[in-house]
């Protein structure tokens, strides 16, 4: 699931995209209101985390802005407001959940999980190629049945690059995929998590093939 983070504290929005990545999701970043009204009109987010309190366009605003033009997509209000009537406005104005700063990231995945279960997107068990299978939701790799190490990035373009299926990934949309949208992460970062990735995924039976100015595609060795 990808899912949007809109929190004006740096701090806070990466160790939530961290953590939020570490269970398999993808996430995007940004941390100004008025940048944010103009990217969710246009992202691919399943969820949107919302902080109500950002520079330029308010939370609030942004998602009445949301509901108004017909965006259905749950959002999670953040809130430095613990009085009732603070959150029944934000409840009012469209939010489907809310969590008052500061709280447990268990509480939060918690509450994303809930979120979850209303994206019609369907949930898949397990992906397969080769001799490798991977299980999405408990984020574990396997070669013929032995489970295999992977760090998080590394996790990460794995799940990437299964979901393309035969499409390739840039390494533009691999930056993304990883880091979020708008990161300040080299291209050569993607190229060293490529080149490990392929290293350990060998004895599967499976290449990371590089396209010349396309980017990467998972396939099955030939042979």
């Amino acid at each position: 699931m990808r899912i949007a983070i809109i929190e004006d504290n740096q701090s806070v929005a990466k160790g939530i995209a961290y953590r939020l990545q570490d269970r398999g999701h993808a996430t995007d970043l940004v941390h100004d209101g008025n940048a944010a009204d103009d990217f969710l009109r246009s992202d691919e987010n399943d969820v949107v985390i919302l902080d109500i309190n950002l520079p330029g366009t308010d939370g609030l605003t942004l998602l009445r802005a949301m509901r108004a033009r017909g965006d259905t997509r749950p959002v999670l209000l953040l809130t430095a407001r613990v009085e009732t009537g603070d959150r029944v406005t934000g409840l009012d104005a469209g939010a489907d959940d809310y969590l008052v700063k500061p709280f447990e990231m268990d509480e939060l995945e918690a509450r994303i999980r809930a979120l979850s279960r209303r994206v019609s997107a369907p949930v898949l068990s397990e992906l397969n190629l080769g001799r490798l299978s991977y299980q999405p939701e408990a984020r574990t790799v396997r070669i013929d049945g032995e489970p295999l190490d992977l760090p998080r990035r590394e996790l990460s373009l794995l799940d990437a690059l299964l979901r393309a299926g035969t499409a390739a990934l840039s390494k533009g949309e691999l930056i993304e995929r990883l880091y979020g949208t708008g990161a300040d992460v080299s291209e050569t970062a993607i190229e060293a998590h490529v080149s490990r990735l392929r290293k350990k995924i060998a004895a599967a039976g499976l290449e990371i093939r590089s396209l010349r100015n396309i980017g990467y595609v998972l396939q099955e060795s030939p042979g």
